[in-house]
């Protein structure tokens, strides 16, 4: 299942909190100053994406991924979410968050610097 997001300008990505169960990552068209979109993956079982990302373009999970996921979670997780962006390498990164549930909030947001980041 595709992550379902709201209409808007979402380029610039990047993880603004993880804590080993919560996920927080934020978007908007430049993250200078304020972001429009946040996407909070409560309970997180496994993260794979780079720490700051442009242009995701998230999809339904391939059998590969959801095979992946359930032998590294032990069973299939309630949220899974697969997505293919521009990390800043040669080749697209590919992402991958297991959680047991997630949220988008979507407002205008000031710009924090990033925290509880290990």
């Amino acid at each position: 299942m595709p992550l379902p997001l709201p209409e808007g300008s979402w380029w610039d990505w990047e993880v603004r909190h993880y804590d080993g169960s919560r996920l927080t990552l934020v978007a908007g068209h430049d993250l200078s100053y304020h972001h429009g979109l946040e996407v909070v993956f409560t309970d997180t079982l496994y993260v794979r994406c780079p720490m700051d990302f442009s242009d995701p373009e998230f999809r339904a999970p391939t059998p590969e991924e959801r095979a992946e996921a359930a032998r590294l979670v032990g069973t299939e997780p309630p949220v899974l979410v697969a997505s293919e962006a521009d990390g800043g390498g040669t080749e697209p990164a590919v992402c991958l968050i297991t959680a047991e549930a997630w949220e988008i909030r979507q407002g205008r947001f000031s710009r924090q610097a990033p925290t509880d980041v290990r």
